[in-house]
């Protein structure tokens, strides 16, 4: 049977697969299909964040994202309160289409999904409601986003990974702990076989900076420079520090429930002042957007210094090695400070990353579940 105007209502907190099959169950069978995304404004994930991945996911023209914001209490044996609820709904619906719209068909996997119908004068589409085709809820997501990964799509993932930073200064080790933490975690298998690092953009913009230098000074008959021949404008680190969290961003969709990033846009700051002489706001505004939840800072003890022909110089190292120590704990950064050979190294940043995904999960805990999920 097909309808003209179905109707899911839900939290998404986070969407999922069950959520996304629900959806395009109803996109199926109906002519137009709105999908109201109720949101408590206590919960952790922002409504505007649930209603774009939603987005994401179904660009089926025929479906209509309308999120609203319910903070009324839930009490299914409330008539007031059902009405309450009710109103938040019609409000979502008027908002997206005018007011008086029609529903003909109500989609949910929930218990409550034939009075909802009932209210709207609508027909109820029960949708694997014993949740047997996609076993996960956005409380095992939020609280377990290990045990929900296989159902969660891209942009969730990307909001839920961990995101652990490796930062220090130069010929520290930082790429080889950040190589060495990532097929550490990759080799468990399962879910954590897709575990990504993201490798220091600021490495590859200097290279193709020197390149060009030096193709513009063979044209010039000119010597041919080095590094410390270049000159740096501060737009030039904007440019670093947002291509490194595009990078980020891109690889957390992809990646595990981990993601362990070879810089970040506070390390590009702290280089900004090295090279420039001091940092700019837009650099920390970017720093400030990144969302991670560990550094681990590569102490220049136990590593001997090594020049590649980038590097400052050994006479540079300690101070950077100071500066980064000095800003992660005035900043208060959750960080730990790794020193000693390589593999004691990785043995302490294992236990680190590995307690992230022990503790609660933060902010607010999850709120009852409106009708609709």
């Amino acid at each position: 049977m097909s309808f003209a105007h179905g109707l899911v209502i839900g939290k998404f907190y986070p969407p999922h697969a069950g959520h996304h099959h629900l959806i395009d169950t109803a996109a199926q069978r109906c002519a137009l299909v709105t999908v109201v995304v109720a949101a408590n404004a206590v919960e952790t994930i922002p409504l505007a964040d649930r209603a774009a991945w939603l987005r994401e996911a179904h660009p089926q023209p025929n479906v209509v994202i309308a999120p609203v914001v319910d903070d009324i209490e839930v009490d299914y044996d409330d008539p007031e309160i059902w009405t309450a609820h009710v109103d938040v709904f019609r409000f979502a619906l008027a908002l997206a289409h005018g007011p008086g719209v029609r529903i003909d068909a109500v989609f949910s996997s929930e218990d409550y999904g034939d009075e909802l119908a009932r209210r709207f004068g609508a027909v109820h589409v029960p949708v694997d409601p014993a949740r047997e085709r996609h076993p996960v809820s956005g409380t095992l997501a939020r609280e377990d986003p290990v045990a929900a990964w296989p159902w969660l799509s891209p942009a969730v993932r990307a909001h839920l990974a961990r995101r652990v930073v490796v930062v220090g200064a130069e010929s520290t080790g930082t790429t080889t702990l950040t190589r060495a933490l990532t097929a550490h975690y990759a080799s468990r298998g399962g879910v954590w076989a897709a575990t990504r690092w993201v490798p220091e953009y600021g490495r590859t913009y200097c290279e193709e900076k020197l390149a060009l230098a030096r193709r513009a000074a063979k044209l010039a008959g000119e010597p041919e420079p080095w590094m410390d021949d270049l000159r740096w404008r501060p737009e030039e680190f904007t440019v670093v520090a947002e291509r490194q969290l595009a990078w980020e961003d891109a690889a957390a969709r992809v990646g595990s429930p981990v993601l362990f990033c070879d810089t970040d846009p506070f390390a590009t700051a702290l280089w900004q002042e090295r090279y420039a002489g001091a940092t700019t706001d837009e650099v920390w505004r970017i720093a400030g957007r990144a969302r991670h939840d560990l550094w681990i800072h590569t102490s220049v003890e136990g590593v001997p210094f090594e020049q590649d022909g980038w590097r400052d110089g050994e006479h540079l190292r300690h101070a950077m090695d100071a500066r980064f120590r000095e800003l992660l704990a005035a900043r208060g950064m959750p960080h730990l400070v790794v020193s000693g050979p390589p593999a004691l190294r990785l043995e302490t940043a294992v236990r680190a990353v590995d307690a992230l995904f022990s503790r609660p999960a933060p902010g607010p805990g999850g709120t009852a579940a409106a009708p609709g999920g």
